[in-house]
């Protein structure tokens, strides 16, 4: 029984393993860079997956990330807000305006168990730059474990608006 369960670990592991480094190389170097001076993003929030032929909630811990690429210039997040499945807006982040320095990372953290969000869960981000900058990564990685399973997702955000010149 012991052997059946490191096994399955172990599959997991792998199974993780291999998803997170094809993830990371299929949108890699190759890719062409934007220049942008500010944008409104939708990030997907899965603060917990159904799994199982009878549908069992799985809750998950997210990890908003907001990491600034420029190499140069810093970045102001305005806003960073969290809805719920119905578009209710749960939690403000931000009081106030947040610089995020050349290269630098700002994360927000969603407790496992704080289910609030629902299935379809999400951020709204805008940010800003005083001139055009690399576009920054803004994605929400969700992580969860239970009795020997592991669910890991990474999300990216999606722009839904871009800053008016």
């Amino acid at each position: 029984m012991r052997r059946v369960s490191m096994t399955v670990t172990i599959f997991c592991f792998v199974c993780v393993y291999s998803l997170v480094v094809w993830g990371a190389r299929a949108g890699s170097a190759t890719d062409d860079f934007r220049l942008s001076q500010g944008q409104t993003l939708y990030v997907p929030v899965y603060s917990n997956v159904l799994i199982g032929d009878r549908p069992q909630a799985f809750e998950l811990a997210s990890t908003l990330s907001i990491r600034n690429t420029d190499i140069e210039q810093p970045i102001k997040i305005l806003f960073a807000d969290y809805y719920d499945t119905k578009g209710k807006r749960i939690k403000r982040f931000l009081a106030e305006p947040l610089t995020i320095g050349p290269l630098s990372t700002k994360y927000f953290f969603i407790e496992e168990k704080d289910t609030s969000g629902g299935l379809g869960a999400n951020f709204i981000i805008e940010w800003a730059a005083a001139q055009m900058v690399n576009e920054p990564i803004i994605e929400c990685v969700m992580i969860g474990t239970r009795l020997g399973l592991g669910i890991s997702l990474v999300s990216p955000g999606k722009v839904i608006r871009g800053k008016s010149e």
